[in-house]
Order: structure tokens, then sequence, then C-alpha cells
């Protein structure tokens, strides 16, 4: 794999300057893609009535957006906490770096860490790669979280490792964090300035803000933050596998690696909602039907859906993500089988209306 992605061209993503700046993705009515307009409405009317809260919504089929939503007073230009859907942005770092000749997926952790590493490692932790980091199976029983001004990459090594890395799986947000350092480490950026050539500016992203641990490293595992249609263009990216305007942003190899199952985790606490049980990839998660996603706390999602050409993004304020994701198989994905429809005016407008009354629920006295 090492070889393949080092052959990958990467002279096109160093400077800011090389890509003429990318336009807001295309618009076209849904019957134009395919979608009856009556089903997407259907989807909206049931995440307003079920979810508490919805925020947004923008579906893009073939590559167009043909329905998109803000519940009042959120809008289309305000920036939107993304929780852990920073993840997914954090590995492609690792996976640019790598390309790059940076770093490799099998280099040791230990080994970018000299002066925060244990005096006497354990043997598990030595074994500890940054393969391990991207699918969250570092060999940790708890999560290593650290407080305050506290060295953040020094706490998670000081963590026992518990299990082979690369055979348990153990959601660990600190492990994204150590993706975040190891990228600074070997590239002299944070990951946003490191992205910022590279993925914000030729999607067309305002370089977006993500907060900093107190070591001044961007946080990785959360702390994003980006407007609907940016996590809809880092959808759409990784569905046209790190191909944008005919150059390629990220090494197809990489997206391949990434997006695919690469570790079991049927059994983790979570197994109690079906598309929390899929595998995991690098910073990715498996779906049902086929697609896979990038998802943060709260019901932050960017759903992308190989077999339909098709990306969902959700953000949201709610406790049941798993009910969102049911909405999108129970009205998105029936409606997404067909070939081009006639245009529907009527029903076009129903929707419209639909998605420009949308606003948040009141909070109780």
């Amino acid at each position: 794999m090492r070889t393949a992605i080092l052959t990958f061209v990467m002279a096109c993503t160093l400077a800011a300057g090389s890509f003429a700046r990318a336009a807001s993705l295309p618009r076209a009515t849904p019957e134009s893609q395919g979608v009856p307009s009556s089903a997407i409405r259907a989807f909206v009317e049931a995440a307003d009535s079920d979810i508490r809260s919805m925020h947004s919504f923008m579906l893009v089929r073939n590559g167009k957006v043909i329905a998109e939503g803000w519940w009042a007073p959120e809008a289309a230009e305000t920036p939107h906490i993304l929780w852990s859907l920073s993840k997914s942005f954090t590995s492609t770092a690792v996976g640019l770096a790598v390309a790059e000749g940076k770093l490799t997926i099998d280099d040791a952790v230990l080994s970018f860490f000299p002066e925060e590493a244990p005096a006497e490692p354990s043997d598990l932790l030595r074994a500890m790669r940054v393969r391990d980091l991207l699918t969250m199976s570092t060999g940790h029983a708890a999560e290593p979280r650290a407080k305050g001004d506290e060295n953040w990459a020094k706490r998670f090594l000081s963590e026992p490792v518990v299990h082979q890395p690369g055979t348990t799986f153990l959601y660990n947000t600190p492990a994204t964090y150590m993706q975040s350092a190891i990228v600074q480490h070997v590239t002299g950026e944070t990951v946003v300035d490191y992205l910022t050539p590279r993925l914000f500016e030729p999607l067309g992203i305002d370089k977006p803000t993500w907060d900093q641990s107190p070591q001044g490293i961007s946080i990785g595992g959360y702390g994003l933050y980006l407007k609907t249609e940016d996590i809809a263009k880092f959808g759409q990216l990784y569905l046209q596998k790190g191909e944008w305007n005919g150059e390629q942003l990220i090494p197809a190899e990489w997206v391949e690696l990434a997006t695919s199952k690469q570790v079991e985790n049927d059994k983790a606490p979570s197994a109690g909602n079906p598309d929390w049980r899929q595998g995991y990839g690098f910073q990715f998660w498996q779906c049902r039907h086929g697609a896979f996603r990038g998802d943060g706390k709260d019901g932050q999602f960017c759903v992308v859906m190989p077999e339909q050409n098709a990306v969902v993004v959700m953000t949201a304020l709610t406790g049941n993500m798993q009910k969102q994701l049911d909405l999108v198989w129970e009205h998105l994905l029936p409606a997404l089988q067909h070939d081009e429809l006639g245009e529907n005016p009527q029903e076009q407008a129903k929707l419209a209306s639909a998605l420009k009354d949308l606003t948040l629920p009141k909070a109780a006295p």
C-alpha cells in the first residue's frame, strides 16, 4: 500500500494557488435526479416530528443538491459544531501525510513522542501503530482522557495497554488527538492549517475553526466547525474516491482503505444500535445498506451512499442518532432507486414550502 500511495502525485495539492476556488455545489430538482419530491418531503416531515431537534438537512444526488433546509434560527451560512464528525477530517490529514511520505500507518506511535513516552513502555504500547489509532483498536480498556492543562499526548501514552493493539475495538477520541499530534509533528503545521491548501481551499471551504489542546494541537477528535454544505462537499469528495474538478485531492487507495471495514465492532457498547456495529474503518463508520459515514455527538452526520450515488448530511441536537439514520433508510433510501422522473411542480412546491418553514421547537418554560 505504501508504494502505491507514494506514487500519488501531490504537487496539485501543495499550493493554494494551484486550484480555482470551488463554487457551491450545483442545484437540481429532485425529479431530474430520479427522486420524488414527495419522498423527500415525507423524510423532512418525519424528521421534524420525530427528532428533537434537527438543525439542518441536505441531500446530494449525482453531485447535485436536490434538497436543503435549516431549522431556524440555524442557517446556511452558520458553521455548526461537528463533534466527532471531525475525526473523518483528521484521518484525511493522516492519509495526505502518508501520501507525501511523511509517515506510514505501520509506524510505531511511540516513535513520534520520545519526550512524552513512559520511562519503561510496555511491550504492548511499543506495538501500537498509527493504524491502530485510525481503527480505534489501540488496546486500551478505557479512553485515556486528559484533564485541564495536562499534556494530552503524555496522558494517552501513560494509560495501560491491556489488549494486543489492532485486535479490540474501543471508541477512543484521544486516539484521534494522537493522529492530529502526529500530523503536526511530521508537517510542522496544525491539522487545520495542513488541510487548508490540500482540502478546504480546493473544496471552496472557508478556513474553519478547530479547537486546540493546551499544547496548541488541533483536537482532532472534535472541535471542528463547518457549514452544512461544507460537510456535503466532503462527503461528495469521498463518494468520488478523492477526485474533485478533475484533480485527485486524496489518493483513491486511501479513500478505499478509510471507508472500508478494517475492524469488527459488533460487541461495542453501542451494539444495540445496528448502524454502530457494522464495522469501522479509518475514522469512518460502516452503515447498513452498503453506506459509510462520519458522525458526531448529538446527530451530526455525513452519510455516503455509493450504490445510490448520494450523500445525506444532517446536523442536530438529539439523543437518538439511530432514529435519524432509520428515517434515512425508511424514506430516502427507497426513493433513490429511480431513473430520471418527469418534473412534478406541485410536489416540488410542497417540498419547498416544507423546507422553508422549518423552525426549532421552543424550549419548555
